[in-house]
């Protein structure tokens, strides 16, 4: 294996000697008889696992290995990377925090598959009850949300699995029956967040469908998309028109859920009395926001 010296920044000066610390201390937790080798005899030394035992195990060059676990400033893959965390059978936050330590950026957390909302999400989000509040993952798939949200966005809960994303609501709703009345104007900014989160995750096969469908269904989708404009993501006041109450008008908020990297709590707060009374009436009748074939 080739070793390149890297730059020494202040940065990488700063976390490599952690780096060092971190991987001997994880090492020395393993015996080899954990990982299928020859217990050591009385003369072994060594706690847990030698460094050129836990370079054969990876798969890498002793002298790499060695000069990793040294703190030395040299080239880091994800892959190898990725070695090593298995050998020394790392969870997903010592993973991250070794990624971080390596100033190699961390794969994102995979959020294609469906989650179960937990019992204390779920009593979150019906506390927030007058609010309207939904649970989101990065790819914007709604995992969750509370009688309010439901009674504004029915056809968004009712979706089936594949369609139930706030993005496809937006994009591919009829005209009709599309509450959202300033999209024209949102549109561009959404786009650009939704690509700031699909940098992360360009190797996932349900991100890179999910764009296909949309760019398929929706002209002013690809119109954006192919823009490649990127934007952080931030509050952002979003006006729903309903025939039966008018205009609400509200400001959203998102809060990151710790728990499960990559999911967001998302709150719809009126922006004054008037939308918060129609959002009140709205949440007593919700058949008055269904589309027309649902009368």
């Amino acid at each position: 294996m080739t070793v390149t010296p890297l730059p020494s920044g202040a940065r990488t000066r700063r976390r490599r000697p952690e780096l060092a610390s971190f991987l001997r201390s994880r090492r020395e937790r393993i015996t080899p008889e954990e990982v299928g080798m020859p217990p050591g005899g009385p003369r072994r030394r060594t706690p847990g696992l030698r460094r050129e035992e836990v370079a054969q195990l990876a798969g890498v060059g002793v002298t790499w290995y060695t000069w990793l676990e040294q703190g030395r400033p040299i080239n880091v893959s994800a892959q190898v990377l990725d070695a090593v965390a298995r050998t020394l059978r790392l969870d997903a936050a010592e993973r991250e925090h070794l990624y971080r330590l390596a100033d190699v950026p961390p794969p994102p957390a995979a959020d294609d598959e469906a989650r179960t909302v937990p019992r204390d999400m779920r009593t979150i989000l019906d506390g927030l009850d007058p609010l309207p509040a939904t649970l989101v993952n990065a790819r914007s798939d709604v995992l969750g949300w509370n009688e309010t949200y439901a009674a504004l966005f029915p056809t968004v809960v009712d979706a089936p699995d594949g369609e139930r994303n706030t993005l496809w609501f937006a994009y591919t709703t009829p005209p009709c029956c599309n509450p959202i009345l300033n999209l024209q104007e949102q549109a561009p900014e959404h786009v650009a967040v939704f690509r700031y989160r699909y940098s992360r995750h360009l190797n996932e096969p349900g991100w890179r469908e999910l764009v296909q469908r949309l760019c398929a269904a929706s002209p002013e989708f690809a119109r954006l998309w192919a823009t490649h404009d990127v934007a952080p993501p931030r509050p952002c006041d979003k006006i729903f028109h309903y025939p039966a109450v008018g205009t609400v008008a509200t400001r959203t908020t998102s809060l990151d859920v710790t728990a499960l990297p990559g999911t967001r709590l998302v709150v719809y707060t009126p922006v004054d009395d008037e939308s918060r009374d129609r959002i009140a009436w709205l949440r007593a009748h919700p058949e008055a926001a269904a589309p027309p074939h649902r009368h």
